[in-house]
């Protein structure tokens, strides 16, 4: 009898372990848009200040977050960006987007079919006023235009640069070697952030390019393009000027609207920073950047 016992404390025991194993592997992926309005987001369009959704542009229908022109008569340099409202550093963010119709009038010729993903981005409310875009890394997003490749998931770095196999990369823009995609259809896109070490980006589930080391630096979009051409405040430019060839390792993430209209939707978030105690309640295994003040245990 008492050997009974025993088993079956033993197979309480073994079950109690595996449910926590699997616990601690359970992905947790976090909404961050709710497919109902634009709550947890803060819009800055070029020129306008802080949350004034000009004519607009950032809306939501039918679970979608549209970046959209219909109100528009020209496009007037209204760079825009929408820009969820919590910082990260350790993560991954997966979401779908696809471009519809025509380039609003106005917008620059290598705008059509354009957008992106800013990652480790500034703030809204730390932009310039009249600031076109901000310090950031840019995951662009280009859609065919059916004339041969346009490669989609490519680097943009406004104020910023990076390194490529050890040596740094000065080319603003880097393309990916994803396939291209013509059409209205809706794409799979993710980019794996980790702080300031390495950034992958994905496109329907492959990785298309990566990269190292991102860093504050290089001029707005190049060392003969200074801050000026960005639109900054004399101030804002001081401010990173001061902090060039510094390592990015954390920021915003904010989706762009450059003059075409772009849909997005299911965004999600995959915080890869927390509780690395296996004898925490909120313990993940995938976690790659330890912060063990967020832990919480048995009382």
């Amino acid at each position: 009898m008492q050997t009974l016992r025993y088993i079956a404390l033993f197979f309480c025991v073994s079950i109690s372990a595996a449910t926590a194993q699997k616990a601690a592997q359970q992905e947790e992926w976090t909404s961050i848009f709710n497919g109902k309005d634009l709550s947890g987001w803060d819009i800055k369009i070029a020129g306008l200040p802080l949350n004034d959704n000009y004519k607009n542009t950032f809306r939501v229908e039918n679970g979608m977050l549209r970046v959209m022109y219909d109100q528009y008569k020209t496009f007037d340099g209204k760079y825009g960006h929408i820009y969820y409202k919590k910082p990260y550093s350790y993560y991954r963010v997966r979401f779908k987007y696809r471009f519809l119709g025509n380039q609003t009038p106005g917008g620059d010729a290598w705008n059509v079919r354009n957008s992106g993903i800013m990652l480790h981005s500034q703030s809204a409310k730390s932009l310039s006023l009249g600031q076109t875009f901000p310090v950031s890394l840019e995951m662009q997003l280009l859609g065919g235009l059916g004339q041969g490749p346009r490669h989609t998931g490519n680097l943009c770095t406004p104020g910023t640069q990076m390194y490529m196999d050890g040596k740094l990369h000065p080319e603003h823009c880097t393309d990916s070697d994803s396939k291209t995609y013509d059409g209205d259809r809706w794409i799979m896109a993710e980019a794996i952030v980790l702080g300031d070490s390495i950034v992958h980006h994905l496109i329907e589930g492959d990785t298309v390019l990566t990269y190292e080391r991102p860093q504050v630096g290089g001029g707005f979009v190049s060392k003969d393009s200074d801050w000026n051409a960005g639109h900054f405040s004399p101030e804002a430019a001081k401010f990173w000027t001061d902090r060039a060839n510094t390592p990015l390792g954390e920021g915003y993430i904010a989706l762009q609207a450059e003059s075409h209209p772009i849909d997005f939707k299911e965004i999600e978030i995959l915080d890869l920073k927390g509780c690395t105690d296996p004898k925490a309640l909120n313990y993940k295994s995938y976690y790659v950047k330890s912060d063990n003040t967020q832990c919480r245990y048995k009382k």
